[in-house]
């Protein structure tokens, strides 16, 4: 996991479609259409037959400089302010290293990959943008014969723009959330094929902020295949679906599952089925404590673990307003998951156990579980409405976050594209400047050589 443990994640992990990626198939055109013209140029023996200020300068004469085998250097880099988290580099070498080259004839593939000469920095560092473009940071510089590359420029930006976003994104997350677990639930919202590297991406954004502000946050993805890149499984309970399936009885649907499911999976129970998030959640806690009381009661507390009940999850719809939370007339006050209902949700679980018939003895056992039952709020939650919550230090404990973790916004700062330019041309044997307008050679203290050979 890069910076968190010093590697670097290979094809092995990737499994890229190495063969059609060689042939420009997920590149830009146009950069399909420079490496194979010069590729010719250079089958042709081409020589630059026009107007270069920088020969002028050098002093060099045109007729020596063969335009097909032109050396670059190229830097990868994101102008989102004030920083981003770099993700998906570790993706993009592994394109240089399968995928560097060029086709011969007879249709022959020859890896030119070990010609190249590459730096980066690793998955888990940030790169600082103040907004000018003259100051950007690079994320990853080659220098080689550009025909050999130019096809790898649209994937490479591609890997490092989406998962960085979403490291950047997931980070600022948990920093609205002061810290408290934020689950991963984007899956629903894009094609399955990104899981992977998604999970991962959320799973750098968490392992970067435990180290910066020294917590212990668990990543939390909801599926497996968001896990698959850094050995994470997924997560979950009762799905509304779920308590269909059960006819609408909430109870009945969180019994069941308790018996049935593994006692390392948390015993969430989803309570806004009937809108009735308070009187669900007691109804759910008090059979569950029922449960787990007489299980005890006879000696079976192994079996009595099924029914601890871990938390409940608010998920009411913004157009709706539970019924548990008076009317004020103002929807955002009323309408979704909102800080009252959090409110009310917690004192009801906190006072339920006073309702109950209960010995002696039982009292403070059944206080603690009452109270240690944790709040788990989903739908529409971004950092603006975390931060809101935190604030006004609503009982929340646990973020289910979906759509906005995969946010690429100007307007919202989440912008994270990412751009390649080449800055420097080899001429004779040596590097010189060469930008367009407004670009310029940059660096990075957080660069560093790369062995592309064990990727």
């Amino acid at each position: 996991m890069s910076i968190f443990n010093n590697s670097r994640l290979s094809n092995a992990t990737f499994k890229l479609d190495v063969e059609r990626m060689r042939t420009g198939w997920y590149s830009d055109k146009y950069f399909v259409n420079i490496a194979q013209t010069l590729q010719v140029l250079s089958d042709n023996g081409y020589r630059f037959a026009g107007q270069s200020p920088i020969l002028n300068q050098l002093g060099i004469d045109p007729a020596t400089l063969l335009t097909g085998d032109i050396e670059v250097e190229m830097q990868f880099f994101t102008r989102r302010q004030p920083r981003a988290l770099v993700a998906g580099v570790d993706k993009a070498l592994s394109m240089l290293r399968h995928c560097t080259g060029y086709w011969a004839e007879g249709g022959k593939f020859v890896p030119t990959w070990d010609k190249l000469r590459v730096e980066a920095v690793q998955d888990g560092v940030f790169t600082a943008y103040n907004g000018d473009p003259r100051r950007v940071q690079p994320a990853l510089r080659v220098r080689g014969r550009y025909r050999d590359f130019a096809v790898l420029e649209t994937p490479m930006l591609g890997a490092l723009a989406r998962a960085s976003r979403i490291a950047t994104n997931v980070y600022n997350t948990l920093e609205a959330a002061r810290g408290k677990p934020v689950l991963f639930f984007p899956a629903r919202f894009d094609v399955h094929e990104v899981q992977a590297a998604d999970g991962y991406a959320y799973d750098v954004g968490v392992r970067r902020f435990n180290i910066d502000y020294q917590q212990q946050v668990s990543s939390i993805v909801s599926t497996d295949a968001q896990g698959d890149w850094w050995g994470g499984l997924g997560g979950g309970t009762v799905a509304h679906s779920a308590i269909a399936c059960f006819l609408g009885d909430t109870v009945e649907a969180m019994l069941a599952f308790a018996a049935v499911r593994p006692l390392g999976q948390p015993r969430i129970a989803l309570v806004d089925f009937n809108n009735d998030s308070v009187g669900t959640s007691l109804a759910v806690l008090n059979a569950m404590f029922q449960r787990y009381k007489s299980l005890i009661d006879s000696g079976n507390t192994s079996d009595a673990e099924k029914y601890r009940l871990y938390g409940i999850r608010l998920d009411t719809s913004s157009n709706m307003r539970d019924v548990s939370v008076p009317p004020l007339g103002d929807k955002s006050l009323d309408n979704g998951v909102n800080p009252r209902l959090c409110w009310l949700v917690r004192q009801a679980l906190d006072n339920a156990w006073e309702g109950w018939s209960l010995s002696p003895e039982w009292r403070q056992r059944a206080r603690e579980y009452c109270h240690n039952v944790k709040i788990v709020v989903s739908g529409g939650f971004n950092p603006t409405k975390i931060s809101r919550f935190e604030e006004l230090g609503v009982p929340v404990d646990i973020y289910g976050v979906g759509s906005s973790l995969m946010s690429n916004d100007d307007q919202l700062g989440t912008n994270t594209d990412f751009t390649a330019d080449v800055v420097r041309v080899k001429v004779n044997g040596g590097w010189v400047d060469l930008a367009k307008k407004g670009r310029y050679p940059t660096d990075n203290p957080d660069l560093e050589p790369v062995n592309l050979a064990g990727l």
